[in-house]
């Protein structure tokens, strides 16, 4: 393993170094030129305080100027908690149920992306801060102009002051990786039809790129916004279309017809369109035109019209036989329409991401069913989504709310001295799982005893020369928010002591008991995190994603039965629509895509165990394809009018699709055992008989089921043979 060069400072100590550098300009201007120049330790504090809250408590993805931008909108927020952290601190009641509501409230707030998130702990901060002695809402004003000031010159900072360099957006990745579906396609639709190795590997990488564990978090397009969604839409569906062409089947006798190179060529041509349409580039409508055109044009040659009178009775007898095309050629033709579909949800996401409601290309509504729709009511649609217990967000709030609330009432109860050290102990001690909660805590309360130590001596040395404290203030700061992130939560705990000591000694005549106050503040803090770590969901979510995802491949199954035996009745009035299960299928894949998110930033709970039992490696990402391409592959499907099958065929796809259904829910109790279910392994899933079969006189409808049910028993393949999981092996791996 290779070490730093000689005179390079790591990376990860030049990234804090330089957020402490503004960090501590700003926290530093502010505190002394309220302090000292203007004679207001008040707003001393305020402007101090607001500047560690936003830039060293909060963890805001992106450059400098992006969070410099996030805090600009988030200041009338910061200044509405100090009014309402100031009125409510007069009683303890009405302090302690303002705890619970605010501190729920900005937690919740995590439904709209990586930025709230991120902001959360700062936004507590702000609430925390004025609700603590001295209780004076007369000195709201005060408050109010330090907290301010401090913002300011905070995001000044932020924007000017090293901002750093932005990565590449979704959006560049995205229309990046449809440049590799247009060489693709191309590649594909000419001599000799087919892809090297090397192109597949392509395929791989540029569907990797737009993996979320790749992405850095300020360019996940996470929120709830039209926009986001549909750039969250554009990338599956640039995923799909590239591992649809890398197993697109070779053509019988190695050439294929005129009608399917026109698709494969319009298919080159909208990519090549969405990829300058994502660099805000023209729409995609012509090129989407086209691709309407030739997807008809080869559906119409290859499909057999649906039956109807005498000639239905034909086929139902077997004397009538559908499209003359041989079966090889329809699994092709399949196949293709495949990738024609990818590609046009492909175009109309981009230009649903990029122009928002002003899109050219057409959007089924049926399919973004989100992009008429205004921002509050979509962001209700996120946050009534999660308003459920099975929600991590809705976890994670309800935790942290009930115990910054225990510690409130705690400190009011018993006058705790230097209340608010406790209840920001408990807020930056509490994790979401009970494992890693006290790992915490023990190494805060070892960091929090040696900066005690530490304090008590400095204290007692110095005694009350301020001066000191001024001139060491800045120095300290610098190195704690250099070197506490880096070096872990003992660091930082026991460096922020020493903080907190230097700067109250400039705001009170100081003595070394000031450090007993600081270590009995956070043993009380961490106690209470660590209950309310043990009481509430202590797993994390570890327990949440295996129930998610056991649901979602639960709904899964219902709908592979449903759509199957649409497809076998040729959807007719008697034959049960796959539709009806959309949206709770939908709504298991959103609560399993939160909770996969949190669970990649867990530690393995209990040593990688469960209930005695080694947890069994899953590729989690599998199951949320399985669940994307179960909703996609029906839509598709059940679109009118649907062809009749003839019996041979509907026996065929109604059988296939039981049992693709079958291993769903196999997996599932693997995943997500019942109370009286026995503990096994998850299943490795072989393929199944059936898949080549080729009935008599099948028409293009059957093939193109077939061919989604087969992507479906490669998805549950993947599951089990995931290894350590995708978010540990650090490679691509094959589609």
């Amino acid at each position: 393993m290779g070490g730093v060069p000689a005179g390079r400072i790591p990376a990860a100590y030049a990234a804090s170094g330089r957020r402490a550098i503004r960090v501590t300009l700003v926290a530093a201007a502010g505190f002394y030129l309220f302090r000292y120049g203007l004679d207001s330790p008040v707003a001393a504090t305020y402007a101090l305080f607001a500047t560690v809250a936003l830039g060293g408590l909060s963890k805001i993805p992106g450059t400098g100027r992006q969070r410099a931008a996030v805090v600009l909108r988030l200041l009338p927020v910061c200044l509405l908690l100090v009014v309402i952290g100031t009125y409510l601190s007069v009683r303890t009641w009405s302090a302690v149920v303002g705890m619970l509501v605010v501190g729920f409230a900005l937690a919740f707030a995590a439904v709209g992306g990586p930025r709230p998130a991120g902001a959360s702990p700062g936004l507590q901060l702000l609430y925390i801060l004025p609700s603590f002695p001295p209780y004076d809402p007369g000195s709201l004003g005060e408050r109010l102009i330090g907290t301010t000031t401090g913002l300011a010159l905070f995001i000044a900072a932020e924007a000017l002051i090293l901002p750093g360099r932005a990565p590449p957006s979704y959006r560049e990745r995205a229309a990046r990786s449809a440049e590799t579906a247009v060489r693709c396609a191309t590649l594909l639709a000419a001599p000799p039809y087919a892809l090297t190795e090397a192109d597949v590997q392509a395929t791989r990488d540029a569907g990797w790129a737009l993996r979320s564990l790749t992405v850095p978090e300020a360019e996940r397009p996470a929120g709830p916004g039209v926009r986001d969604r549909a750039l969250t839409h554009a990338g599956l569906a640039i995923r799909t279309l590239l591992s649809r062409l890398a197993q697109l089947p070779a053509a019988p006798g190695g050439t294929p017809g005129p009608d399917v190179t026109a698709v494969l060529h319009a298919v080159a041509g909208l990519s090549a369109a969405t990829a300058t349409c994502l660099q805000a580039g023209p729409s995609p409508a012509t090129p989407y035109e086209e691709l309407v055109g030739a997807r008809a044009h080869l559906s119409a040659a290859s499909a057999s019209p649906a039956p109807s009178g005498a000639a239905a009775c034909d086929l139902a007898a077997g004397t009538t036989s559908a499209p003359d095309f041989p079966p090889a050629v329809l699994r092709l033709h399949a196949a293709v329409l495949e990738v024609a579909d990818a590609a046009l949800a492909m175009a109309s996401a981009a230009d649903l991401a990029v122009r928002g409601r002003q899109a050219s290309v057409e959007v089924p509504t049926d399919r973004f069913w989100y992009a008429t729709s205004w921002a509050p009511r979509l962001w209700w649609h996120r946050v009534r989504g999660h308003a459920e217990r099975r929600s991590v967000f809705f976890q994670n709030a309800v935790r942290i709310a009930l115990a910054l609330t225990a510690a409130r009432l705690v400190a009011g109860v018993d006058t705790l001295p230097h209340g608010f050290w406790a209840t920001l102990a408990t807020l930056t001690l509490t994790r979401t799982t009970m494992d890693e909660t006290w790992s915490t805590i023990r190494r805060a309360l070892a960091g929090t005893l040696a900066g005690a130590l530490l304090t008590a001596g400095v204290l007692a040395l110095v005694g009350t020369d301020t001066e000191v404290y001024a001139a060491v203030l800045p120095v300290w700061m610098l190195f704690a928010f250099t070197v506490g992130p880096v070096r872990g939560v003992g660091w930082a705990q026991g460096l922020f002591t020493v903080l907190v000591a230097l700067v109250f000694a400039q705001l009170a005549p100081p003595t070394w008991r000031l450090a007993e106050v600081r270590l009995l503040d956070v043993v009380v803090g961490s106690a209470i995190g660590g209950v309310f770590g043990l009481l509430a969901w202590p797993r994390g979510a570890h327990d949440e994603l295996r129930h998610a995802v056991g649901e979602l491949l639960r709904r899964a199954a219902e709908i592979v039965v449903a759509t199957s035996a649409s497809a076998s009745g040729g959807g007719g009035a008697c034959a049960p629509s796959g539709a009806s299960g959309h949206r709770s299928l939908q709504h298991a894949v959103i609560l399993a895509e939160s909770a996969y998110a949190q669970f990649q930033s867990e530690p393995t709970p209990f040593g990688g165990r469960r209930r005695g039992v080694a947890l069994p490696a899953v590729d989690w990402q599998a199951t949320l394809m399985a669940g994307h391409h179960t909703l996609w592959g029906s839509e598709r499907l059940l679109q009118p009018p649907l062809d009749g099958l003839g019996p041979a065929a509907a026996e065929s796809v109604s059988g296939l699709g039981d049992r693709v259904a079958g291993r769903m829910l196999l997996v599932s109790a693997a995943l997500d055992p019942g109370g009286d279910t026995p503990t096994a392994p998850v299943p490795l899933i072989e393929p199944v008989a059936g898949f080549a079969a080729e009935p008599s006189g099948a028409p293009r409808l059957y093939y193109a089921t077939v061919s989604w049910l087969g992507s479906l028993m490669t998805d549950l393949g993947r599951i089990a043979r995931g290894g350590p999981g995708p978010e540990h092996d650090g490679k691509p791996p094959a589609h």
